[in-house]
Formats: C-alpha cells, structure tokens, sequence
C-alpha cells in the first residue's frame, strides 16, 4: 500500500505541539488530519484562527544552549523542528531570548502546513477521542469541554488545574523614552529590553494599588479549583505576597544601567540606582509592540490600565491587548503516558502540550516532535521511540511520565531534571556547558543509531 493510501493519522488540537505533531507525520509520508476549532468554537485566551498561536508570550526563553530552554531549541534544530525553525525565521530582538513577530510566525506556520499535501486541515471541534487508528491529543491546556469530559471518562481519574496568565501589549510609540531606558542585564547581548525605572516611594505607592485592584470575577468552576502555577504568577498575587516580592521576581533592578545616568556599578553612584525596575520585552519585527514582561494579570481592563500607568514611563501607556487570565488543565502524566508519550491503555493514542503537564512553548513543541514520530513509526509498523535522558527532551519526559502521582505539577525544561555529570562541578556556568556537551553527543550518537537502524 502506497503511504498516501495509508489511513490518515489525525492531530487534535493546532497549537504549537499539534503543528509540530502533524507535520513531523506528514514529513514521514503518512497522511494527516488536523483538527483545529477556531474560528468554529474560540477559546478565552486566543485572538486568531492561526495555528500555532502564541497566547502569553513572544518568547520561547533564553537562547544559549547553555541555559535549558536554549538547550532544548539546539536539540529540536537537530532534529528538524519546524516550529523551532519558524522562530528563527521571523525573530525579533530579545537580548538573549528567542522571541518571534508572533503574528508572522503563527501566520506563516498556518499557511506552511495548508499547503503540505499529506495535511488534512479542518476547521471542526472533535468532541470525543477517536476509537479507531492512531491519534494525537495537542489539545492545550483550554481542552474544551466535551473533549476534557470524554478524557475523563477515558482516564478514569480527575484532573488538576492551575491558572495561567497573559501579560499586556503595549503600543512603543506611547511609552515615554525620556523615563524608559534600553538595557539588557548586566550589558548582555543587544540592548533588547525597555526598562521604567521607579525609586522607592514609586514602588511603594505602585505596590499599594496593585493589592488593593479589583480582579476580574472568576467563573464559578474556576473558583472551585483555583491554584496558581508557582512560575506563572499574577502579578497582583506577587505584590500581596510581601514588600519585596516583586523586586526578587520580575522587578529586579539588578545588573540594569542607564548610561544616561552614568555607571551605576561606581560606589559613588550607589544613590542613583533604582529600587525596582518593570521590563518590556518588544514584541513584534518593527519594536511597535512591548509585553510587559512578568506581568500576568488578572485584574480588569480598567484597573490595569490604572494601575499600570503609575509606572514611571508609562503614564501615558496605550495598551493594544490587556492581560487576561484562564484556567489551565492537564493530565495526570506519571498515571497516563509512558515517556514516549503513548497512553499506557491505549498505545495508539499520544498526547502532548499543556495538557500532559510540561510547561512553555518550547517544551510544547518537543512533545509534538515526540509524539508525531511516534505516530508516524507506529503506523509504519516501527517501535516507539524515547529520546536518552541525558538530552533535555529525554529528560523531560522522562520526569513527567515517572514523577510522583500524588504531587504532580507542570514542569519546565531545566537542568535540575537532567541525571547528574560524573564528577561534581561547583562552578554553575561550567557547570550548564558539560550537561550541553553530553546532551549534543548523547544526541548525536543516537540520532546515528536510528538512520542506521532504518
């Protein structure tokens, strides 16, 4: 049978991890159904009907393959990713991140898959798990309803929930540059972040408004299982938490000088430094766009706006997008999913993204990666694969499919997951470089082993 004949494999969901899924598949010469609801049935946090969209942020983290995510964009590069290479594509200047033109990006990986002749695109909302052939749930963490029922119906087990935050867009063109600096910490790469400096009383005051905003009223099923994501905080829940909170988190003033004020690491200039300092990472190709970095919200409309404008350089902020907030869901993946990202009960059906509990884009992207070769092998007959535990995708999920059941909560990539060197290194940045070199090698050696394998 010719593999175009072959019975179509069929990715639900076309978000970062579906994209990804579906076109790895479709790269292997088996045919595809994607499923994607928008525009038929929207989200809370979506604007676009594109695939690929990304909701919070511009960024997909640090981009040195010393620092995890940095690592984690190496080994999808290696291995071909096509949403990792669209980023590259279409990214704009983030000091040391990889930061995408966001509507380009999605825009371009929408129309890149359409026109792929093994891809099925379909604008439909499935509303129960397919029982036949082999599937893919990239779903995300917004699953719709019908679709989270028949999950639980299938798993048999409740699910957990956390919140996750978008932060606000704000227009370049209304931000003051005579209070906001350009600066990336401690003088790192280009000069890629907009920095509003703020003095004590500043903080304080902006501290004291921010606890005492109105939020937005949360439905009456958000209420029930309300639970923050400890690396997704709002910003308000940072403010309550302490005084200093949000100068240890997301206002930090460290290693940021403004050159117009001098250098702020001579003693004698001890006075001038600022107390805190709120970022703005550009978001867009042109710099007309700036995220406020960190700052996930769940205030309303008219409380953020004046709120935020007490920030010394944006008084006068025109906001093109509000920070909203919505409930995320996902699977208890140590109970599900084997680390090839099968279901332990049914091996045909993977599942990737939010909804198995990794977090970030990044780490979104490298499970579809995962889960659309492993269908594709599937199909043709071939054994699943695991990636070595020693590259940060193998680590990845192998922590989400073997970590403890009863604590299970959505993780990031990073180095603590990573089996430990042979020989213990205090120094953190030597430290990073070592797990990067093994990861590449260990990588390398078994990407040989599988093309001499086929």
């Amino acid at each position: 049978m010719a593999m175009a004949e072959m019975k179509p494999i069929q990715v639900i969901g076309g978000g970062l991890a579906g994209t990804e899924a579906a076109w790895q598949i479709a790269q292997a010469g088996i045919p595809v159904i994607l499923h994607e609801m928008r525009p038929q049935r929207l989200s809370p946090a979506h604007h676009s009907e594109h695939l690929a969209e990304l909701v919070c942020s511009n960024s997909f983290g640090a981009q040195s393959s010393d620092r995890a995510s940095g690592l984690l964009h190496e080994e999808l590069r290696r291995l071909g990713s096509i949403v990792i290479g669209k980023a590259d594509e279409h990214a704009v200047p983030a000091g040391g991140a990889l930061a995408v033109d966001r509507a380009v990006f999605s825009r371009n990986l929408t129309e890149t898959l359409a026109n792929h002749p093994l891809i099925d695109l379909r604008r439909e909302e499935i509303t129960a798990i397919p029982t036949e052939g082999i599937s893919v749930l990239t779903t995300g963490p917004l699953t719709s309803p019908a679709l989270a029922e028949d999950l639980h119906c299938f798993t048999g087990m409740e699910y957990m929930s956390f919140f996750d935050a978008a932060s606000p867009i704000v227009v370049g063109e209304s931000i003051d540059f005579e209070v906001a600096f350009l600066a990336s910490r401690y003088d790192r790469g280009e000069a890629a972040y907009l920095n509003c400096p703020m003095n004590r009383e500043q903080y304080l005051h902006f501290r004291q408004e921010l606890c005492q905003a109105e939020q937005a009223e949360l439905k009456d099923f958000e209420q029930e299982t309300a639970k923050f994501f400890e690396g997704c905080l709002p910003i308000e829940e940072m403010a309550r938490r302490g005084e200093d909170t949000m100068r240890y988190g997301p206002l930090k003033p460290v290693g940021l000088f403004d050159a117009r004020l001098g250098d702020f690491r001579d003693p004698e200039n001890k006075a001038k430094r600022p107390y805190a300092i709120v970022q703005l990472r550009q978001e867009d190709r042109a710099g007309q766009l700036w995220n406020m970095v960190g700052f996930q919200t769940n205030l309303r409309w008219g409380e953020q706006k004046r709120v935020f404008q007490l920030i010394p350089g944006l008084e006068k902020a025109e906001f093109v997008r509000m920070g909203v907030m919505h409930r995320n869901t996902f699977v208890n993946a140590p109970e599900l999913l084997h680390a090839t990202l099968q279901f332990k009960q049914r091996p045909s059906l993977l599942a990737a993204g939010q909804l198995i509990g990794t977090e970030g884009y990044t780490a979104a992207t490298a499970g579809g990666w995962l889960t659309g070769t492993n269908a594709a092998r599937i199909a043709l007959g071939q054994a699943p694969i695991a990636l070595p535990v020693t590259t940060m995708m193998g680590a990845l999920f192998d922590f989400i499919s073997s970590a403890s059941p009863k604590h299970f909560q959505p993780m990031p990539p990073n180095f603590g997951i990573l089996p430990e060197l042979p020989k213990r290194i205090r120094n953190k940045q030597e430290r990073y470089g070592m797990y990067r070199d093994r990861a590449f090698a260990d990588l390398s050696a078994w990407m040989q082993q599988l093309r001499t394998a086929a």
